[in-house]
């Protein structure tokens, strides 16, 4: 039994309202019980457990080294600390290498705790969020920059500019909702390709670096409280303790410039 039971749970059902309702919802990564806690008592609606800890609590210079058993581990721990926020759990680098695996390590979140999970890629994701979805497991999508993705890529650059690349990703958006995803997150990706894929589509759209018409808003915690591993930080991270007198004041501040449109502004969007 949950040990916060007068909170209200964030279900999928709640974002598809707040979209519907042109109410902006909030994401910020958790991955151990205390903050997670502090998190939901600032009103986060979705706490992601990310492979980005590999990089903010584990020291890696990516998120390749992190494996199911750390993944699955950190889940548990923000679940314990969990206050009605949907949980979406990362699936790791190659846990989801083939249909096997994607379908075995997805209930493995979900048996840990996961609300949902999201999985790096485009259209090859497809059967996989499809045969996830029949099964009861809800699928986010993250297409543009995927950092599992970092060493093909060849660095963390804007995805979507060149007018090919930039059709691909509309298409394999449109793909992956039709296969069955139920959510999409954008990352590093110009304001007007977010605008013209939110067009395409009707299931929730989360942001990271993808401008302000994205129906929520993400930010690794660690970057909201001033505290990144990063030497530079991303054009879409803002440090909130700039303004903040305490971590919680921070947190809330996230939550209401997110809620009113004021995160992101321009200075915080590729164009």
């Amino acid at each position: 039994m949950s040990l916060h039971i007068d909170k209200k749970q964030i279900t999928l059902s709640t974002l598809n309202k707040m979209k519907a309702n042109g109410e902006k919802f909030t994401c910020l990564t958790s991955y151990e019980s205390t903050m997670t806690s502090k998190i939901c008592d600032a009103g986060i609606d979705v706490v992601l457990v990310g492979d980005s800890l590999g990089m903010v609590i584990q020291g890696h210079d990516s998120t390749l080294p992190v494996t199911m058993e750390q993944l699955i581990y950190h889940l548990e721990c923000v679940v314990r600390g969990n206050k009605g926020a949907h949980v979406m759990a990362d699936m790791p680098f190659m846990s989801y290498a083939t249909d096997d695996m994607g379908f075995e390590n997805a209930t493995r979140l979900m048996q840990a705790g996961a609300n949902s999970i999201k999985i790096e890629g485009g259209e090859w994701i497809s059967k996989m969020a499809s045969m996830l979805s029949d099964r009861g497991i809800p699928v986010c999508a993250h297409m543009g920059l995927t950092p599992q993705a970092f060493n093909r890529i060849g660095g963390n650059f804007v995805q979507g500019r060149d007018p090919e690349k930039r059709e691909k990703i509309i298409l394999e958006a449109v793909s992956l909702e039709k296969a069955g995803a139920a959510m999409l997150l954008l990352e590093c990706v110009p304001d007007s390709l977010t605008k013209e894929i939110m067009s395409e589509l009707s299931i929730p759209v989360i942001g990271i670096g993808a401008g302000p018409s994205t129906d929520g808003q993400i930010m690794v915690v660690h970057d909201v409280l001033g505290i990144s591993c990063l030497e530079k930080l991303p054009k879409f991270v803002k440090n909130y303790m700039n303004e903040s007198h305490s971590i919680q004041d921070a947190l809330s501040k996230y939550v209401n410039e997110v809620k009113s449109g004021v995160f992101p502004s321009t200075d915080h969007t590729f164009y």
